[in-house]
């Protein structure tokens, strides 16, 4: 348990970031973590890497609304000082604070409270001792003996209310190290791609190496390490979270076309005006955007609700059921009207509202009209399979 939020077992993947204000600041630190939990964080850090950091916790603590995680690197008075301030968690880097004493003085510290540790071990910075064994090289199993190096410090003192990260800025380094360490603790398994960089890059890190490990059933908790606003970090975590199905949907998944010689609309701008429209707005609905009526409400009938572009129109569509029709420059706006409509009353109130019969004949028009002007056979399919039977 970090504060109220279970980590582990079968508890619910959480997401976490961390806060880039100064940790004194708290009033500033207070507005960011405010902002972070609205956006979907369960658990959030900050730094405690100076006395009045400290101070501040104690402060930030009984004012936040998700568990704080208190950050410790070199120092670890301040591990002491942050359990002081009633922080739900502390990180302790095993590359950083090497005594054994002071590892051991920490935990017990924590034991007595209550309060979890995450061994956070970092591919930038592991035991000089267990790097030289390994070649100087960071490997998967010097981080994994980092870990358990500083699990065995814990065991001396009976502590053992841990999760565990091995983050490295190296994908397949990061991934073949969780899979090493999944194999020999059950502690849970803190996920993330250290300095993976601004967007999109840095993205495209993040979920390769998150998501991965994800889909094999490891990891109990993520963070995106992002060059970019923290808001950013909850965002990713969350989408991928809802894309893997482990977590329920919370805002809009908005599906679109790539587009394609059939469009009616400028697909990437529709796409881009709805996704703005919804912004924040809580409306856990699959929707859809496509460019054209002859394959758009079929391709995306499994979507909640939906828009095709047709003869300067735009066809909405529930569940794949043709519903309206409005004028092309009202679709977003139509989109973001019927996707309140559907979350407040559900599927089946919303299509009682509308005259499907007249929705589906205009649509079928619009079909007809894109199909006479472009055709229905583009690829000329029967003559390329008259070809191919010729070979035969």
């Amino acid at each position: 348990m970090v504060g109220n939020v279970p980590v582990g077992g079968d508890a619910p993947i959480t997401v976490q970031s961390m806060t880039d204000t100064k940790t004194a600041d708290v009033e500033g630190t207070l507005k960011q973590i405010y902002a972070l939990a609205a956006a979907g964080a369960d658990i959030v850090r900050c730094t405690c890497n100076e006395p009045e950091a400290a101070e501040g916790l104690a402060q930030i603590v009984p004012r936040s609304p998700v568990p704080i995680v208190a950050d410790i690197h070199h120092q670890y008075k301040r591990a002491l000082d942050a359990l002081d301030a009633g922080v739900a968690c502390l990180r302790l880097n095993p590359g950083n604070i090497r005594k054994p004493e002071h590892i051991k003085l920490v935990a017990s510290e924590a034991r007595d409270r209550g309060v979890p540790i995450r061994i956070g071990v970092n591919g930038g910075s592991l035991d000089k001792d267990i790097r030289e064994k390994y070649g100087d090289k960071v490997t998967p199993e010097a981080m994994v003996e980092s870990a358990l190096r500083e699990l065995a410090y814990f065991d001396e003192v009976g502590f053992d209310n841990v999760k565990i990260s091995v983050k490295a800025s190296s994908v397949p380094l990061m991934i073949e190290a969780y899979r090493q360490l999944s194999e020999v603790t059950d502690a849970p398994l803190h996920l993330g791609v250290t300095e993976a960089g601004p967007p999109p890059n840095g993205l495209v890190k993040a979920t390769a190496g998150i998501a991965t490990l994800l889909a094999e059933g490891i990891g109990d908790t993520i963070r995106y390490s992002l060059t970019s606003d923290p808001i950013d970090e909850v965002r990713a975590g969350r989408q991928l979270l809802e894309s893997l199905g482990l977590r329920e949907r919370k805002n809009v998944d908005l599906i679109a076309c790539p587009s394609c010689g059939r469009a009616e609309i400028d697909v990437y701008a529709v796409a881009q005006q709805a996704l703005e429209a919804f912004g924040e707005r809580e409306l856990p609905l699959q929707v859809a955007v496509m460019g054209c009526v002859v394959n758009g409400p079929g391709e995306a009938g499994d979507a909640d609700l939906g828009i095709a572009a047709g003869n300067k129109r735009g066809h909405l569509f529930i569940k794949g059921v043709n519903a309206a029709v409005v004028p092309e420059d009202e679709m977003v706006d139509t989109l973001v009207e019927w996707a309140t409509i559907i979350a407040d009353e559900g599927i089946d109130a919303a299509l009682a509202k509308v005259d499907v019969d007249k929705a589906a004949r205009e649509a079928e028009k619009d079909r007809q009209l894109l199909l006479q002007e472009q055709g229905d056979d583009a690829n000329h399919a029967g003559a390329r399979v008259e070809l191919m039977r010729k070979r035969t």
